[in-house]
């Protein structure tokens, strides 16, 4: 089992602090692929309704590992698939009409165009559709947004798609924490969420809580998290962008710019309040995606913020950094011209901060 390791020095842990030997709280480091891991284990022991089906989750244990180790503890329960997303999906969304809990494992989200129709009309309409008397609590999670050298079937952030569509929630996680407890917050939910991961976030390690590590945790929808507090500047970003939001936000602190970076987390439904909030205080905004600019999220935010009272303490234009507005090519020097990364971030800051309106 991939949390193995972890779970037991965190367990140890604890017990040594609860024997006076330690007092300070417990953290501990984990990767998003454990933290998944670890949250889809907790909540198929939590829960017996609850399984996994996808292409290669059970004997390959995963195309990127998630589900590692969880096919020999849970027999029957995570389920192989033939490459055929409108067919699992389907069947999926109908054990969950009937109160089991799906967890559906799209190889990338790319590939779940092809079940657009089972996520859209069959399962996201679903409650509305029946006066409130048929919910369907599914997940589609999996990996979303552009990887390395693997062109446009493959690289494309479907933030703005599922952001726009009512009877979803979706989330956009960045860290281990944010991973495991908006897995375990969309197993639980009644209706279907979305959980958009970031294939190249996969292995990335990061410091998890005491809080984080209990089995209890869970990331509550529409609440975004301030990861860094800054005075002159708002950066709303999601996903891996929020790496480079902070390394741009440690850059710009050397110029004496105080950036505030804003993990959005969930996008549907949006923390508005934390945004304007934000922006009441610093005066600037940008946002941060790696989706096109043309109907983005980056767009919502703006629009959200012109139309509330925020809007007359904006002393410069808000303005938003995207992704280039083409299909992602397969060289490598062009994927990179395509994506928003630090620099882009730190020269944008700079011209939002220089000016007025």
């Amino acid at each position: 089992m991939l949390a193995t390791k972890t779970t037991l020095r965190a367990c140890g842990a604890v017990a040594r602090a609860q024997n006076g030997v330690a007092t300070r709280a417990m953290s501990t480091k984990m990767s998003v692929r454990e933290a998944l891991n670890t949250a889809l284990l907790e909540e198929m022991e939590r829960d017996k309704d609850v399984y996994v089906m996808g292409e290669e989750v059970d004997k390959y244990d995963g195309a990127y590992k998630v589900t590692k180790g969880l096919g020999k503890k849970f027999e029957g329960r995570i389920i192989d698939t033939p490459i055929t997303e409108m067919g699992f999906t389907g069947l999926a969304v109908g054990s969950a009409y009937k109160g089991l809990r799906p967890v559906v494992e799209f190889m990338t989200f790319n590939f779940a165009m092809q079940a657009i129709d089972q996520i859209i009309n069959s399962a996201a309409k679903q409650l509305y559709m029946t006066a409130g008397t048929c919910n369907v609590p599914i997940v589609f999670r999996g990996p979303n947004g552009a990887a390395a050298g693997v062109g446009a079937q493959h690289s494309q952030c479907f933030g703005a798609w599922y952001g726009s569509v009512p009877g979803l929630k979706v989330f956009m996680p960045y860290s281990s924490e944010d991973a495991k407890g908006m897995l375990k917050a969309a197993i639980r939910d009644p209706n279907p969420v979305v959980v958009l991961e970031h294939e190249l976030m996969y292995g990335t390690e990061f410091e998890m809580s005491e809080e984080a590590m209990s089995s209890d945790f869970t990331v509550p929808f529409g609440k975004a998290k301030i990861e860094r507090e800054g005075t002159d500047l708002t950066i709303v970003t999601m996903s891996r962008s929020v790496k480079f939001a902070l390394e741009a936000a440690d850059e710009l602190a050397k110029d004496g710019v105080k950036a505030e970076v804003i993990n959005l987390r969930c996008i549907r439904p949006l923390d508005k309040e934390t945004i304007i909030k934000s922006v009441i205080k610093t005066n600037r905004l940008m946002t941060v995606e790696e989706g096109w600019p043309q109907h983005g999220i980056g767009s919502e935010i703006l629009s959200t913020v012109f139309e509330s009272e925020a809007f007359d303490y904006l002393d410069a234009p808000a303005i938003r950094v995207t992704g280039a507005d083409v299909p992602m090519a397969y060289a490598t020097n062009l994927e990179k011209l395509s994506l928003p990364g630090t620099e882009d971030i730190i020269r944008t800051a700079k011209r939002i901060t220089e000016r007025k309106m």
